[in-house]
């Protein structure tokens, strides 16, 4: 279920949106619906990636392990291919 909220807008931007949804045949709203909607969906991912990565440098940190940057371009440059190598082997 949808609940109200207010937005305060600069007039620019405020026009800009009103432009768009009428050339889209849809509300303002719904069109501002989907842009905060779209942004959120996008942060979600960039703040799980943002964790996975604070999570490989602790793991990194606790012991020592990694792959090599040419082990991982040598193994991604091969994907599709006929020579495909495998998943690089962390080591210290």
């Amino acid at each position: 279920m949808a609940t109200p909220t207010s937005i305060t807008l600069n007039e620019d931007l405020k026009e800009r949106a009103q432009r768009l949804a009428e050339a889209r045949l849809r509300p303002v709203d719904w069109l501002m619906q989907e842009a905060i909607e779209q942004y959120v969906e996008r942060e979600e991912k960039r703040e799980a990636l943002n964790q996975d990565t604070l999570k490989a440098w602790e793991d990194y940190q606790a012991t020592g392990l990694h792959a090599t940057a040419d082990e991982v371009e040598k193994w991604l440059t091969s994907w599709g291919s006929a020579e495909e190598v495998p998943t690089p082997v962390c080591g210290k």
